[in-house]
């Protein structure tokens, strides 16, 4: 999930795997794979940036520590 924020200030969070499309047209326009149409603030760099950093600290394999190595 991406903290996003609408026109009127509010903020929503949106699930980054159903994103379809980003475009800019010239406030930022999210499509998802459902069909819904979510206009927000953020540019769309932004929204790119906080889908890796997502993905990043949440999709991490853990860490195997083997002994004796």
């Amino acid at each position: 999930m991406i903290k996003l924020t609408r026109l009127n200030n509010e903020v929503f969070f949106l699930n980054c795997d159903i994103i379809e499309q980003i475009e800019e047209v010239p406030h930022t326009v999210i499509r998802t794979v459902n069909e819904h149409t979510y206009v927000v603030t953020e540019k769309a760099e932004e929204i790119i940036e906080s889908i890796i950093n997502f993905r990043q600290k949440y999709m991490q394999l853990p860490v195997i520590i083997k002994e004796g190595n």
